[in-house]
């Protein structure tokens, strides 16, 4: 990693800490808690920021984030951190995508910092995954094993788990396969799946890594990665729909309240149930746009997540369902 690259990622960090105790009025050892770091690291970088020149009158952002809404969403659905892009009209469907994926980045190069030698990163699919890789920085001093969190999609699309492969080159580390496909035509085929040792020895690799990195993704046509890579066909997400389907996280699919093990279609999938994601302590999703919006707060819903990257108008979407949601339960 260039001096360059390591002066933008460190000064993501003192903004960072900066918004959260100048803005937000949080305390050194909340933030210490939130950030996996001791508080005299918070007070020293808090001394570095203003020495820098990072807090002024106002905080100056590498990347601009709206920390309220952040703040708002990690109260709400109790998330460990969120990183919102703060939009402008200006701004492409891809710069913004480009810039939560860089967000993404800067985080997951801070996080492994934490991640024993031989310690494991888990991957899986979608275009928030892939804008987050594409934006790490090539660093060969990591001992870092990554592994995918599902089966093969069966070609090497942006959105395919051989991002997982392109993760281990750039942090230096080993790259496992999960050999097996992520959907199959009938449940008593991915039984069978699941009896061959290989598959068995990727899925306890998956289920054991120290931070997952997935996307989320929508039954609906225009943002589906199932459609895309021609896993499942406009017909096949209609019916989806049809059974109160909103989303996919890890290949499974869940309702508006996260629900997840009533669906058929999840019998015929390899890979990491959203159960399972929930017992590995950082779960790092990557999703924005309004087709998602369900999606994501649904993948919230049922604390599948714990740190999420999006943008403004996304995360004032999901709260939104979230008050909505809220008024139904108290009516």
């Amino acid at each position: 990693m260039s001096a360059s690259d390591n002066a933008s990622s460190r000064d993501d960090l003192l903004a960072t800490v900066s918004s959260l105790y100048y803005i937000l009025n949080q305390s050194q050892s909340a933030i210490a808690q939130r950030l996996d770091i001791s508080t005299s690291k918070v007070s020293r970088l808090i001394r570095e920021a203003r020495e820098k020149g990072i807090v002024e009158i106002r905080i100056k952002m590498p990347i601009p984030r709206d920390v309220a809404l952040e703040q708002a969403l990690v109260d709400y659905f109790g998330l460990k951190d969120a990183y919102v892009l703060q939009t402008s009209s200006d701004n492409s469907k891809q710069t913004r995508r480009n810039a939560i994926g860089q967000l993404a980045a800067n985080y997951i190069e801070r996080a492994v910092e934490n991640v024993p030698a031989g310690g494991t990163i888990g991957v899986a699919w979608g275009t928030g995954v892939h804008s987050a890789v594409v934006a790490l920085q090539d660093e060969t001093a990591y001992s870092i094993d990554v592994v995918p969190l599902i089966g093969g999609v069966g070609t090497l699309a942006i959105d395919s788990p051989d991002v997982a492969r392109v993760v281990a080159q750039k942090l230096g580390g080993r790259h496992y396969d999960l050999h097996a496909p992520m959907l199959v035509e009938r449940p008593e085929v991915r039984d069978v799946l699941l009896s061959e040792p290989a598959v068995q020895a990727g899925l306890q690799r998956a289920k054991a890594v120290h931070i997952a990195i997935t996307g989320i993704g929508t039954a609906v046509d225009e943002a589906s990665s199932f459609l895309r890579s021609g896993l499942l066909s406009a017909k096949d997400l209609a019916s989806l729909r049809d059974e109160g389907i909103v989303g996919e996280i890890c290949g499974h699919f869940y309702d508006i309240h996260g629900n997840f093990d009533s669906f058929d279609i999840n019998q015929r999938i390899i890979g990491l149930s959203p159960n399972e994601l929930r017992n590995i302590s950082q779960v790092l999703v990557v999703a924005n746009g309004i087709p998602k919006i369900k999606a994501i707060f649904g993948a919230l819903a049922g604390r599948y997540v714990n740190v999420l990257f999006t943008d403004d108008i996304t995360a004032k979407g999901v709260m939104a369902v979230a008050e909505q949601s809220r008024e139904l339960t108290t009516r």
